[in-house]
């Protein structure tokens, strides 16, 4: 477990409802090809919060990355309609360039 992950597992442990940190941890574990402990993480970060949009672009991409598109896209989708509920049209831009580019 790098310096990083650790650090991260501590403060989730102190708050475990803190989406920045399990979203930070999901990073972690993709960064060292970790990919299914990543989309546990990044899914554990929609659960706290459903509109952390940033989480759809990283679990679309990391699904696309594994050749799972059709989960991608799904996950693409539900993403630009979150960030377009949360007012985020800067991340609706960003996932819905993402899900074109699967498509």
């Amino acid at each position: 477990m790098t310096d990083r992950l650790t650090q991260l597992r501590k403060l989730y442990d102190v708050d475990p409802k803190d989406p920045f940190v399990s979203y930070g941890i999901a990073l972690e574990h993709a960064k060292q090809g970790e990919t299914d402990e990543a989309l546990r993480w990044l899914d554990q970060t929609l659960t706290i919060d459903a509109q952390y949009c940033y989480a759809y672009f990283q679990k679309g991409r990391l699904l696309s990355e594994v050749g799972r598109d059709e989960e991608a896209k799904a996950a693409l989708r539900e993403g630009v309609q979150q960030a377009q509920q949360a007012g985020d049209a800067h991340a609706a831009s960003e996932i819905s360039e993402l899900l074109a580019s699967i498509e």
